[in-house]
């Protein structure tokens, strides 16, 4: 007997065929899901929702498009690409495979597995024999490198990580991500999280030697900062943190989950940069913007350690290796190596840092500095108001310039990201295979925007005054401690 929904209940085939959608959509997001973050965004005309007119192009109910440089790196392909959407139209017409093979084999994760060992090995031949780890997000597998890392080195106390990085808000992740405004609340996090100045290999050193050698776990380092603002380390800080922790026998966990699999050019940053790491964590492209997929590559000898014999219960994902994650990740991650995508991302990378900078030259007032490598691209903006400020106003009006720039970038049609460890940064992660033609006018709407903006004081004149006193209302409601960013 089937029994109808109750009222006030929505039906998938609503939400499918676009009859729930628009105003409706966002007020219950609101009321039942993040109301604060989605307010915000209303207020700024960010909110959406946004529906696909092709992979790298977004509309809104008012039937406005833009490129989006946005997702933050997970779309690596745009929205719903052909590549992916028809492919599981096949898969799951074809497939027979157990969805969630916890107890058992697996083809589309045996498969996954291979073609990830196989690929970094060609990179770094270190890890021919490696594991892999499979998740849902990557955090998880940051969480899951730490743990792997403790088993391996039990008798250590502590975690290096680094300033302005980011590895996630789970609490072990969290607990390596120095940023108060996201960990205060939470303390007291993980015992023996240290932090190091990024780049600083001197500075690294002295730390390691202060605690002890015996006594560090790991240091964890991402080969580029993505959440810091696409910072850039100096040449050799990477290979000689790689020799510094060989010497000591301190795992190195390299997190790629936004630099991997081809974002900044490389399939590896870090083993670009020369670093042979102990654990790489992915995560991002290889859903392929369509599902959640988390990857943990260890070397074999660490990855016994943990989950050796009756010990291989220690560590478990409920819905990491399913099929259909699986499944995605492989077809993902075959269409980056048929494509080249790599190859590509730092030919058009180099054009559109190359235009950044020309932006910049001509827009002193504006940029203060721009940075890129391959299609992980940073704006970051001189503040609005240039007066001597105390410290939190001063972030605060790092955070407004950030904001308020993003808007007007919006308004020249482009989608961008805020970095959440740079407040003044916005930066650009546009598809890896995004048209040329789309790419350059994405740059073109850049330009227009700076042209609109010639002054960073602009980006708060040109916001509608009732705009600005909704926000500054909604700002000093909502109170939070600020870390010190990029001033």
């Amino acid at each position: 007997m089937t029994v109808g929904l109750p009222d006030g209940f929505i039906r998938a085939s609503e939400v499918l065929d676009e009859r729930f959608a628009g105003s409706a959509a966002l007020r219950l997001d609101q009321q039942f899901g993040n109301e604060e973050l989605l307010y915000g965004l209303d207020l700024l005309g960010l909110a959406g929702p946004f529906s696909r007119v092709t992979p790298w192009e977004l509309e809104d109910e008012a039937g406005v498009r833009r490129i989006n440089a946005s997702g933050y790196a997970a779309t690596p392909f745009g929205e719903m690409p052909p590549v992916l959407t028809e492919f599981l139209q096949e898969f799951l017409t074809k497939n027979r495979a157990m969805g969630l093979p916890q107890q058992s084999s697996g083809p589309w994760r045996a498969a996954l597995q291979t073609n990830l060992v196989r690929l970094l090995a060609r990179e770094l031949p270190s890890h021919a024999d490696s594991q892999v780890f499979f998740c849902s997000s990557g955090t998880e597998a940051i969480e899951g490198a730490l743990k792997f890392a403790k088993a391996w080195r039990p008798k250590a106390k502590f975690q290096i990580s680094f300033s302005s990085g980011y590895h996630g808000k789970t609490l072990g992740s969290l607990s390596l991500t120095p940023n108060p405004e996201y960990q205060d609340v939470f303390r007291p996090l993980v015992p023996g999280a240290l932090t190091s100045p990024y780049g600083d290999l001197a500075a690294l050193t002295s730390l390691i030697r202060r605690v002890g050698p015996d006594n560090v776990v790991c240091v964890v380092v991402e080969p580029i900062q993505g959440e810091g603002g696409v910072n850039i380390p100096p040449a050799g800080f990477l290979s000689g943190l790689g020799e510094l922790c060989r010497r000591y026998g301190i795992v190195v966990i390299a997190d790629e989950i936004q630099t991997g699999l081809g974002r900044t050019g490389h399939w590896f940053e870090s083993a670009a940069q020369g670093l042979d790491a102990d654990i790489i964590t992915l995560a991002k492209p290889l859903g392929g913007g369509i599902t959640a997929v988390g990857a943990t590559i260890v070397r074999h000898g660490i990855y016994k350690k943990m989950l050796g014999g009756l010990s291989s219960k220690r560590h478990s994902n409920t819905f990491g290796g399913g099929a259909m994650a699986m499944a995605v990740g492989l077809k993902s991650l075959e269409y980056l190596m048929e494509q080249d995508l790599p190859a590509r991302s730092l030919r058009l990378g180099e054009q559109g840092l190359a235009r950044l900078k020309t932006i910049q030259a001509e827009h002193p007032r504006l940029l203060e500095d721009v940075r890129g490598q391959g299609l992980l691209m940073a704006m970051q903006f001189k503040p609005m108001l240039g007066l001597p400020l105390p410290e939190v106003l001063k972030e605060l009006v790092f955070e407004a310039t950030a904001i308020l720039a993003l808007r007007e970038l919006h308004q020249s049609g482009v989608m961008g990201n805020l970095s959440l460890s740079s407040k003044r940064t916005v930066r650009l992660t546009p598809a890896l295979d995004m048209p040329e033609d789309v790419f350059k006018i994405m740059m073109n709407r850049v330009a227009d925007f700076a042209a609109r903006n010639p002054a960073s004081r602009y980006i708060l004149t040109n916001t509608p005054p009732a705009m600005t006193a909704k926000l500054a209302k909604f700002a000093a409601s909502k109170p939070k401690k600020r870390t010190t960013s990029d001033g």
